[in-house]
């Protein structure tokens, strides 16, 4: 007998699932989940130093170089001079990739609509609340999984 899906398993479809759709979505672009992480990052903040997005993105100045450098190749950025700081350049969307973005927006904005046609109307205030809930539940676990831990514990030997 097979148990019934957790929470967790659920999410984890979910999670899946979002992974297949962009995987489609960016087939044939030099798009990548990262990547795109970067792209909306700047859509919410604006031009922005790579060490601001690497702080943003918690990922190290290196990645962020790498990201940034593919996406300039591509077309998606340009780096500029920074208005105030001789030593610093800020990372600024291409027209194209605003344009990009804002396709990107109203796509999520359609599909959240749909999304949430599966869940009867009298429900959904209860559903996004639970939601929320989930989320910041899990972002308080992540965190105090993260606090103190500066590496990964020893793996066990194998016999």
């Amino acid at each position: 007998m097979t148990p019934d899906p957790t929470v967790l398993d659920r999410l984890l479809e979910i999670s899946e699932l979002f992974q297949r759709d962009l995987a489609r979505e960016f087939s044939g672009t030099s798009l990548t989940t990262a990547r795109t992480r970067v792209l909306w990052e700047l859509v919410h903040a604006g031009p922005s130093t790579q060490q601001a997005l690497a702080t943003r993105l918690e990922v190290s100045a290196r990645n962020v170089t790498g990201l940034v450098d593919a996406l300039e190749q591509a077309g998606y950025v340009e780096r500029t001079p920074h208005p105030t700081d001789r030593r610093a350049t800020l990372v600024t969307l291409t027209p194209p990739a605003e344009e990009l973005m804002r396709e990107m927006q109203r796509d999520h904005q359609e599909l959240s609509a749909t999304l949430l046609e599966a869940v009867p109307a009298a429900d959904r205030d209860a559903f996004l609340r639970g939601l929320d809930a989930v989320a910041e539940r899990l972002r308080g676990l992540v965190a105090a999984s993260g606090a103190g831990r500066t590496a990964a514990p020893p793996m066990e030997p194998v016999p």
